[in-house]
């Protein structure tokens, strides 16, 4: 099989790659129908031909607007042979976001699957149909050499917007060898060869969402692409996938006998010895882990137990505790933040990316208490949100959580609780179910719903812009 540093050092991208040494081998299912590789890179080529004709080229940002695709999917591939800065997008990004991030940002294009309205000065890019981006339609004269630049793996091609506690969010810029060695890193621990097959069930203007898709081209395994509901079918014949414990509890209850998946990347919620085990009755491996934007995705991860740690580093990743928080550094390591046209660093003079996380190491392993930015003190006791997001999220008909400080007289700042919730849940009963589960001090002292409104814009809903819904509630 071949390695990271021999795909990185080849004059071709890895679909490339994989298509001269497998061109028959199966490189995405789209629905039910098998993609192979080669067909695969004459789609892109096509699709980067009618990109380059549009007037893309390898100084320009391109924003990718919208859901998961095959459409979404090949803009990215496309977009990258022509070496510009790819920005997937969240679809419900607000307008008025757009215009102040693509100035700081130097955005030229912008595709969607359908037309819509851009932003500022961005210039949309066609629409197109898979089904005419065949070898046929690329033009001798529109696919030129610079497509195939040797340092492709050096340069910086992909931006990916992070949300920081204030602010317009980031861009963290990686190269595409960050994005393999990440990939690398985890594949050490974790089983996927070519033989396999990853859902992608994670948006890609998440990093997630990428470490699927660089996970898969570092293999040349098999990616799914499929609509995700009902969730049994999207998964028929995969081997591997990244879930949420919700949706891998649902999918035990209802398709035990029939799931082929070997391995399960789980996060985004506490995952429960119960789930684990019963995952593994069913032949299934769960993995557990820590990652960020800035990391290219994992940067820790260990198979799912009984303990709430997250792991230990992954192989050329290094970490290290400094007053509490967190530092890493190493391979999948972004080169920086963009704006207005150049790189600012993210790391320190020695390589350090200061992650503003809490944590501690305990037998090496990794233990996550939540964000340093996030901790206040309640009548000199120090409340860290996530320790009762983390108790409050198990409750069955609560989906999301967030715990924000309120100023108060007696105490200083006191939490109080902003849910996403079934219509079903009594917010009066909150307080008696978490008797017992977290200190006394802990228990906010009032629940909200979370309302519409935040929960429409940005890469994800911001705590900053809770907490402030909060403080125009009153008492």
């Amino acid at each position: 099989m071949a390695s990271l540093d021999y795909l990185a050092s080849c004059l071709a991208f890895p679909w490339q790659q994989w298509a001269k040494q497998r061109p028959d081998a199966i490189a995405l299912i789209r629905d039910q129908q098998a993609i192979s590789w080669q067909q695969l890179v004459d789609e892109i080529n096509a699709l980067s031909a009618i990109f380059y004709r549009a007037g893309v080229r390898s100084s320009n940002g391109v924003a990718l607007r919208g859901k998961n695709s095959p459409e979404l999917l090949l803009a990215y591939l496309a977009a990258l042979q022509l070496g510009a800065r790819v920005l997937p997008l969240n679809p419900q990004l607000p307008v008025a976001l757009q215009v102040q991030l693509f100035p700081l940002l130097n955005i030229d294009y912008g595709w969607c699957a359908q037309q819509s309205d851009w932003a500022a000065d961005v210039t949309p890019l066609p629409e197109f149909v898979i089904e005419d981006l065949t070898a046929d339609t690329v033009s001798a004269t529109a696919f030129i050499a610079p497509f195939l630049a040797p340092d492709f793996a050096q340069q910086a091609l992909t931006m990916t917007l992070t949300s920081g506690s204030s602010g317009l969010p980031k861009a963290a810029v990686h190269r595409p060898q960050a994005h393999l060695a990440n990939a690398r890193g985890l594949l050490q621990r974790m089983s996927f060869e070519a033989g396999d097959s990853w859902l992608l069930s994670l948006p890609l203007f998440h990093v997630s969402g990428q470490g699927v898709l660089w996970r898969w081209l570092l293999k040349g395994a098999t990616l799914v692409q499929r609509n995700m509901n009902p969730l049994a079918e999207a998964l028929n014949g995969c081997t591997h996938a990244s879930l949420v414990p919700t949706q891998l509890w649902r999918l035990l209850e209802q398709s035990a006998t029939n799931l082929t998946l070997k391995q399960v990347l789980l996060g985004g919620a506490a995952i429960p010895v119960e789930l684990t085990e019963r995952a593994q009755q069913a032949g299934i491996c769960c993995w557990c882990g820590y990652g960020m934007t800035e990391m290219a995705s994992t940067a820790c991860a260990k198979p799912a137990d009984a303990t709430a740690g997250v792991g230990v580093p992954l192989p050329e990743r290094e970490l290290r505790i400094v007053e509490q928080e967190i530092w890493l550094r190493g391979s999948g390591q972004a080169l920086g933040y963009w704006l207005q046209g150049e790189i600012h660093p993210l790391a320190d003079e020695h390589g350090w990316f200061h992650t503003r996380d809490r944590g501690e190491l305990r037998d090496g392993e990794l233990y996550i208490f939540g964000r340093m930015d996030n901790l206040f003190f309640s009548g000199g006791e120090g409340i860290q949100p996530e320790d009762i997001e983390r108790v409050l999220i198990n409750h069955p008909l609560i989906e999301q959580v967030f715990v924000v400080p309120r100023d108060d007289k007696e105490f200083g700042q006191r939490p109080v609780a902003v849910i996403d919730a079934s219509p079903a849940l009594d917010f009066n009963q909150l307080s008696v179910w978490l008797a017992g589960k977290i200190a006394r001090f802990q228990i906010p002292d009032a629940y909200y719903l979370l309302p519409e409104h935040l929960k429409q814009g940005g890469i994800k809903v911001s705590r900053l812009a809770v907490k402030e819904w909060v403080e125009q509630q009153g008492d």
